[in-house]
C-alpha cells in the first residue's frame, strides 16, 4: 500500500487501507528525521547511532537483506545516517554477540512482532531490556514497536512510539512496509526508503500488464511453474552475481517456500500435483567454489536464477591482467550461463558436461534503491502469480504453527513419547 495506488481503494472496516499504511510511513519518516537532527536523543542527550531490530522470520530476513544491500551504496552515496544490527534467533548467543559489538547507550531498538506474543522476540527483548538496565538506562527510552494495533504493544508504556502493520500480512511480504521501513528509514534516511518503494512500485505497474512478455514476474512465475510441473524439478537455485545481495537467497527461501510449500488447496482440498520447489542460493563467486559442481555434473537438473549488475556500488576497483574485478564478475556470469546451457564434450566422463541447465537473468546497471525495491517486488509477485496458478494459499504459513505449539509444551514440561525422549537428551 506504500508503493502506490494501482486499482481502486482497498477499504476494509470502514478504513482506507492505503491511507493507513502512507500515514504510518509518514510517522516513521518524522521519528527518523528526529532521531537523524538530534531532536530524540538518549538520556545524556547525545544521538542514537546505531539501530538494532528484533524479529524473526520476514522480521528479519527481508529487512536484513535490504539493509546489506544498502549499507555500501548509502556510504558511498553519503545517506548513511546509523549502522544497523539485527538480533533474530532465540539462542542467547545471538543476542550476546550484537550486545557486545555496540553500544548500548547510543543505540535505539526495533522490536518488530505482528501478535506482540512471538516467543523468539519477546525473549530476546528481554536479553536487551537487561541490557539497558544493566547499563543504568531506561529501556522505554531506547526502543519503538512495529506490531498490529490488536497486539499488546501497540498501547504499551515501554516504547518511544509504535507503528502498526495488519496482522494478516505475513511477514515475507512487508519489508516494505514499516517491519523494514523503520530499520531502513533509521539507517539510510527516509528519502532512500522512499526511494526503495518507487522501485518497488515501477514493478509493480510491470506486474500488471496482460501482456506476458510485457509482465516479467508473470513470465518468471509461468517459466517456474514450467520446469516444475511439466519437466519436474525439484529445486531452483537463485544466484546474485553481486555481494550487497548476500542475504537475498535466504530472504527468498522464505518468501518461496513459505508461501508456496503447500500441499493443500484454497479450499482444504490435497492437491495431486508438485507446488513450490526448494529454494537455495549463494553469491557469484563465492557459488561457483562450493555447490556449481553439483549444478554441472549432478543426477539432478536444477533450474538457475542468475541476477546480475553491470557496475558495482563502490568507487574503488583494480586493473588485474587487463580486467577489472567489476568485468570479472560480470565475465563469470557470461560463462556460467553458456556452461549450463552448452556443456562440454569431452572423452573423459569425468570431464564432460551435459549442458542443458535451463537459467534466467535479471540484469541491473547497479544495487540502489529503486533496482533493489524492484528486484524485491518482481519476486513477491512471482510468488504470488505461481499460488494463483498452484490455487494455494501464499499468505499463510500453518507449518511454522506447529513447532511453536510443541516447544512451548516442551517448555511447560508436558511432554510424553517422542517429545520426552529427545526433551531428556538435551537436558530440557
Amino acid at each position: 500500500m506504500t508503493r502506490g495506488q494501482l486499482g481502486d481503494a482497498v477499504v476494509e472496516d470502514g478504513v482506507d487501507k492505503r491511507a493507513f499504511y502512507v500515514e504510518q510511513q509518514k510517522r516513521i519518516a518524522e521519528l527518523a528525521e528526529k532521531v537523524h537532527n538530534g531532536e530524540i536523543t538518549n538520556a545524556a542527550g547525545e544521538k542514537f547511532t546505531t539501530v538494532v531490530q528484533i524479529g524473526i522470520g520476514g522480521s528479519d530476513l527481508g529487512p536484513r537483506a535490504m539493509y546489506l544491500a544498502l549499507e555500501n551504496w548509502a556510504k558511498v552515496n553519503n545517506t548513511f545516517k546509523m549502522e544497523a544490527k539485527f538480533i533474530s534467533n532465540v539462542d542467547p548467543d545471538d543476542a550476546s554477540a550484537v550486545l557486545n559489538t555496540i553500544d548500548v547507550a547510543h543505540s535505539l531498538f526495533v522490536l518488530v512482532s505482528k501478535s506482540g506474543t512471538t516467543l523468539e522476540t519477546l525473549t530476546n527483548e528481554s536479553f536487551v531490556k537487561d541490557a539497558l538496565k544493566n547499563a543504568g538506562l531506561d529501556p522505554a527510552k531506547h526502543m519503538i514497536a512495529v506490531t498490529s494495533e490488536t497486539s499488546p504493544l501497540a498501547k504499551s508504556d515501554d516504547y518511544l512510539a509504535a507503528f502498526f502493520m495488519d496482522d494478516y500480512i505475513g511477514g515475507r511480504f512487508s519489508s516494505t512496509s514499516a517491519v523494514g521501513g523503520a530499520v531502513l528509514s533509521l539507517a539510510f534516511g527516509p528519502d532512500v526508503f522512499a526511494q526503495f518503494l518507487d522501485g518497488a512500485a515501477s514493478e509493480d505497474v510491470l506486474a500488471k500488464n496482460k501482456d506476458i512478455l510485457k509482465n516479467p514476474a508473470m513470465l518468471d512465475a509461468l517459466i517456474g511453474i514450467y520446469e516444475r510441473n511439466v519437466l519436474g524439478y525439484q529445486n531452483t537455485a537463485v544466484l546474485p552475481y553481486s555481494q550487497a545481495l548476500s542475504r537475498f537467497p535466504a530472504h527468498l527461501q522464505q518468501l518461496d517456500m513459505e508461501s508456496n510449500g503447500k500441499s493443500v488447496n484454497r479450499f482444504g482440498e490435497p492437491v495431486n500435483y508438485q507446488t513450490g520447489p526448494v529454494i537455495f542460493g549463494e553469491p557469484g563467486t563465492n557459488g561457483q567454489h562450493s555447490f556449481y559442481q553439483l549444478l554441472h555434473q549432478g543426477t539432478d537438473i536444477v533450474p538457475l536464477q542468475f541476477v546480475g549488475f553491470k557496475n558495482n556500488q563502490m568507487e574503488s576497483d583494480v586493473v588485474i591482467q587487463d580486467s577489472t574485478s567489476q568485468q570479472k564478475l560480470c565475465a563469470n556470469v557470461v560463462a556460467q550461463i553458456v556452461a549450463f546451457a552448452c556443456g562440454k564434450e569431452d572423452a573423459d566422463r569425468n570431464k564432460n558436461f551435459e549442458g542443458g541447465r535451463p537459467s534466467s537473468i535479471i540484469i541491473g546497471d547497479q544495487v540502489n534503491p529503486k533496482t533493489l525495491g524492484a528486484l524485491l517486488a518482481h519476486f513477491e509477485n512471482k510468488v504470488m502469480f505461481q499460488g494463483f496458478v498452484w490455487n494455494i494459499n501464499s499468505f499463510d504459513q500453518e507449518g511454522v504453527q506447529l513447532g511453536k505449539v510443541l516447544a512451548k509444551r516442551v517448555l511447560a514440561h508436558e511432554t510424553d513419547g517422542a517429545l520426552k525422549e529427545f526433551s531428556d537428551l538435551l537436558n530440557i
